[in-house]
């Protein structure tokens, strides 16, 4: 018996290693370097961040300490309010630090995790209906994306919906084989789950998956218009569910719903996360609901439009190979225009290109609030008609639409890349120049390499193409590099150089520029900065303190210390969070990034926390959270990550205080919103206490 399990697991691990029997033996153990480089990429210096966006870090924190606050996601574990999304990207997050204690590692392997599943899944549905060559290539485009891999190694809910949305596709495709129904259920039931992960931006792609499936599945049309039915049905349970649970649970024994403004799900969905963000009209918002036009269309998101997505400070996360894309889902439009009505190769086609196309468009157009990072929705995408395109036309190089597309497209990458590194020519200088010249010439090699002899033709289409891919992937993998030697911090973060972002951070990733806008319209509460990311490099810190100046904002933006301000190597607390001394009135956080809370002030807000309900309250989740990550005790975030919520209201914080529910307010120097009669009270009526800099009061004194 025991011979026969060694024997059988012996023909798993064999079975593992070598893969599909029709592949050739290499294929197998490359696509394992491929993950594995992606992994290393990935971990690379990833505690560097610290808990990174501590506005989810503190909910899953709450979450791992109480199945009521992993429940809803709330935001400290006595479930004052939740977080502004649905909690199903907390939840694998939250467990991870329930079974080994909280720290940077516990929270962000889950998305690392998450990360190297999407460039599986997008191998193992490219390689459905193409080549091994094909999937391979998508899934090194995409583990080379930049903004993917920031976004895999950050706690925003991106990686766990890029996953599921990869899943889904790769669902619908399976579907599309045989018109099995079963596929096309697990598809909605991966859509409802990328519901409870980021709201309607789940459902951007059913309009294509739906199209697609209804017209080119094999079988009769009754039995398709079924299936969507069915699949629909799916959506609806898996991603309806929690809602009804919250919806129908009496308001008053659950935590206030963070970002609505009528402690409702369904004004969130349909309002702040939904509506509100293609017209502008974000209630209760940063910027949002007439927040001012600073930035053209796009309010103060910048400009909208086709362009968006190329721009300066877009166009380095995610639009390197994003020119090269369009032109081949649309060549392989062309390829497959004779193919059956059934034909999964053009099904493939307009499954990934369509999805491509739509949230492109709602990217590119949509008012409200846009940052650098949504994009990583297009990298699977994109990924995707990039293997398919190329492998198709270059089995067909023979031919002069084939060739001469790929020439175009090795070409523009090229050209593209050159602008894109251009932007930035203080950094590696002569990239720009080795990428525009190797891929020009590698251009010209594709156009004639299909017409030289048998023998001859195929060494040099080899070298001809090595010498493609390593152009058009060179840019993105410096910026991939330099992604994963930045720690990040904060809520608003990019990929790539700091020269980049137009300076070193900054609001939305638009540097100083940005900043002074985010300023005059008032979505940076006065005395706070609007931090973006931390990066060691105090060059670059020194850099963004002097831009900041030279706005006349006196903020220092973005780019500083893992410590959010703190020199390389200063003192650490527990997780990865740095300890130092913040600014006046609680330290140098802002509205994007949390604050640093030295021993001190930490052992002060932990003495007695047992005896009160929340040991502390601050104003905004991004404050509340740095101390209750610092102390592992409940923090109550007033007014949500905004500030702007209605939760609490002055009278309930006054019987708060009252019940002695609350031992400390951390006053963070805001003063807007809801919270900014609570302010005034406090500081009118108890105790101030100064620790290290940072201003308490004791809301047991009064004064």
């Amino acid at each position: 018996m025991a011979a026969q399990q060694s024997r059988r697991a012996s023909g798993r691990a064999l079975r593992f290693w070598r893969g599909r029997a029709e592949d050739a033996a290499w294929v197998r153990p490359a696509l394992l370097a491929i993950l594995l480089v992606a992994g290393v990429l990935q971990l690379w210096h990833l505690s560097d961040s610290g808990y990174a966006n501590s506005f989810y870090s503190a909910a899953v924190q709450a979450g791992s300490e109480n199945w009521k606050a992993f429940f809803f996601g709330s935001s400290d574990a006595a479930n004052s309010i939740t977080v502004d999304k649905p909690p199903a990207a907390l939840w694998p997050m939250a467990l991870s630090v329930r079974l080994f204690g909280l720290g940077s590692w516990q929270i962000l392997v889950p998305e690392v995790l998450m990360g190297l599943g999407t460039v599986a899944v997008l191998y193992a549905a490219v390689r459905r209906r193409f080549s091994a060559v094909a999937g391979l290539t998508a899934a090194v485009v995409l583990a080379l994306t930049p903004v993917a891999v920031m976004m895999f190694r950050f706690n925003n809910p991106d990686a766990l919906l890029a996953l599921l949305m990869t899943t889904a596709v790769y669902c619908v495709l399976r579907a599309l084989e045989a018109g099995r129904t079963k596929w096309l259920v697990w598809a909605g039931i991966a859509i409802g789950f990328a519901f409870l992960t980021k709201t309607l931006q789940a459902f951007l792609i059913l309009p294509p998956l739906a199209l697609v499936y209804a017209v080119c599945a094999p079988t009769s049309v009754r039995r398709r218009l079924g299936q969507l039915a069915l699949a629909g049905l799916a959506i609806v349970v898996s991603g309806g569910w929690w809602v009804a649970i919250v919806e129908l649970w009496p308001a008053s024994s659950r935590p206030y719903i963070g970002g609505s403004q009528t402690n409702s799900f369904l004004e969130l969905t349909f309002g702040y996360n939904g509506l509100g963000r293609l017209n502008g009209e974000e209630t209760g918002s940063v910027g949002g609901g007439g927040g001012g036009e600073a930035g053209g269309g796009g309010r103060g998101w910048g400009e909208t439009g086709i362009g968006r997505m190329f721009n300066e400070t877009v166009g380095g996360q995610i639009s390197w190979l994003l020119p090269a894309a369009l032109l081949l889902f649309a060549v392989g439009l062309v390829v497959t225009r004779r193919s059956a009505r059934t034909d999964t190769a053009r099904a493939a086609f307009l499954v990934w290109g369509g999805s491509l196309l739509v949230t492109l468009a709602v990217f590119s157009f949509m008012a409200g609030i846009f940052h650098e990072y949504y994009t990583v929705a297009l990298a699977p995408y994109i990924a995707a008609v990039i293997g398919m395109g190329v492998t198709v036309l270059w089995e067909e190089r023979a031919g002069i639409l084939a060739s001469a597309t790929l020439g175009i497209a090795a070409a523009g990458t090229a050209v593209w890349a050159y602008v894109l590194l251009g932007r930035t020519p203080d950094y590696v200088p002569w990239l720009r120049w080795a990428v525009l010249i190797g891929g020009l010439v590698a251009a010209v090699g594709l156009l004639v390499v299909g017409r030289l002899g048998r023998a001859l033709g195929r060494k040099l289409a080899l070298g001809v193409a090595g010498l493609a891919v390593a152009a058009s992937l060179a840019g993105p993998l410096a910026y991939t590099l330099t992604t994963v030697n930045t720690a990040y911090r904060g809520s608003i973060i990019t990929a790539g150089p700091a020269s980049a972002r137009g300076g070193p951070g900054g609001f939305g990733g638009g540097g100083p520029r940005a900043a002074g806008r985010a300023a005059e319209a008032g979505m940076v509460p006065p005395g706070q900065r609007a931090a973006g990311q931390g990066q060691g490099q105090a060059q670059g810190q020194a850099q963004g303190q002097a831009q900041g100046q030279a706005q006349g904002a006196g903020q220092a933006q973005g780019q500083s210390p893992a410590g959010g301000g703190q020199p390389a190597g200063a003192p650490r607390l527990s997780g990865g969070m740095p300890e130092g001394g913040g600014g006046p009135g609680g330290g140098g956080g802002g509205l994007f990034d949390g604050e640093d809370v030295t021993s001190k002030v930490a052992a002060t807000i932990k003495k007695d926390a047992s005896d009160y309900t929340w040991a502390a309250a601050a104003i905004g989740s991004d404050s509340a959270g740095s101390y209750q990550l610092a102390t592992e005790e409940p923090v109550m975030a007033i007014g949500g990550f905004n500030g702007t919520d209605p939760s609490p209201d002055l009278a309930t914080f006054r019987q708060y205080v009252a019940d002695g529910k609350i031992h400390y307010f951390v006053s963070t120097g805001g003063g807007r919103g809801s919270e900014s009669g609570i302010s005034a009270w406090v500081e009118a009526t108890f105790k101030k206490v100064v620790v290290d800099g940072t201003t308490l009061y004791d809301l047991t004194q009064e004064a």
